[in-house]
């Protein structure tokens, strides 16, 4: 099964620079307890924004460059969006984590949205796609507030 995981605000906003435009602790808590031992899938350039080869995780990086290459079985090379859509079918979860291109390349065939919504208007220069709400239900909505920061975990379920 593919799903999705993503901060984002208001306005729809990723990051800025290859860099969230947050530092939510909590969450950062709650991307690792969902994709823990799971597989993330993410473009190139989320891929190198990440401190380290995340633990217990399998990292299925989509990137144009054929030359490009990572030595660590942790890591998966694909070319082509279309090679990560044998895991749609899968009984095994994988997380669609960034950024904003592929996002908007595999929402249409993500189930679930665990969605970071911070409750903002900060300017990224990476957004995440609009989607229509009314093909999902919501199936988990929690409020929460770190500092001045508002914001809320919601989970969408595709109908």
């Amino acid at each position: 099964m593919l799903h999705i995981i993503a901060a984002l605000n208001e306005d729809y906003a990723l990051g800025r620079d290859n860099k969230l435009l947050w530092h939510i602790p909590e969450d950062l808590k709650r991307f690792k307890d969902i994709t823990y031992g799971k597989s993330i899938i993410m473009g190139r350039k989320t891929f190198e924004s990440l401190p380290c080869i995340l633990p217990k995780r399998k990292h299925i990086v989509i990137t144009r460059d054929k030359s490009y290459n990572i030595l660590d079985e942790r890591v998966e090379i694909v070319h082509h969006v279309e090679d990560v859509l044998k895991y749609k079918d899968s009984p095994i979860e994988s997380f669609v984590s960034g950024g904003g291109e592929i996002y908007k390349q595999l929402l249409p065939y993500c189930n679930k949205l665990y969605l970071t919504k911070i409750h903002s208007h900060e300017k990224g220069d990476t957004y995440f796609p609009k989607f229509d709400k009314s093909n999902y239900h919501v199936i988990e909505f929690k409020e929460h507030c770190y500092g001045n920061i508002k914001y809320s975990f919601i989970t969408y379920e595709k109908n």
